[in-house]
């Protein structure tokens, strides 16, 4: 079973990847007022969130910047920002990393509980599979998203 977490948090990410490198730089940043973020707030906060789950049984291995937390942090909105976010390039770069990662992620690892149980409302995650698996629902709502939000925006135009 964890081989297949694995697998399809790669499958999950590679569609991402694809999604995000297909979309316009000039269109990350459209914000239709039925949404409270934007494209480029949503990549970020996948390659945030992702970064988060993983540091809770991977620990010691973020690579991104402190200011992230700032800017696509649950709760986080862009207009809100004081710093300069990351160009579609950065965010396309954390993405391709953080897929080279997940494949590196050894089954059994999975199973491991963590040092403390996580709990998110009425969720609670007691191994680092858990903790993986839920990165990739919470991935693939916010691709969904993404796809909305690039519908929205394109009509517009």
């Amino acid at each position: 079973m964890s081989q297949n977490i694995v697998n399809t948090a790669k499958s999950v990410r590679q569609i991402v990847l694809h999604q995000v490198q297909s979309i316009p730089e000039e269109l990350f940043d459209a914000q239709p007022p039925q949404f409270t973020n934007t494209i480029r707030w949503n990549v970020g906060h996948i390659v945030f969130c992702l970064e988060s789950f993983l540091s809770l049984g991977f620990p010691d291995t973020s690579r991104l910047p402190e200011s992230y937390a700032a800017l696509f942090n649950t709760g986080t909105k862009p207009s809100d920002w004081t710093a300069e976010p990351p160009t579609k390039e950065e965010l396309v770069e954390h993405l391709s990393e953080q897929l080279a990662r997940i494949a590196e992620i050894a089954p059994g690892k999975l199973e491991e509980p963590l040092k403390s149980p996580v709990e998110m409302g009425p969720l609670r995650f007691t191994t680092v599979g858990e903790v993986v698996n839920f990165a990739i629902v919470h991935e693939a709502m916010h691709s969904s998203t993404i796809s909305s939000l690039l519908k929205v925006v394109q009509y517009g135009k």
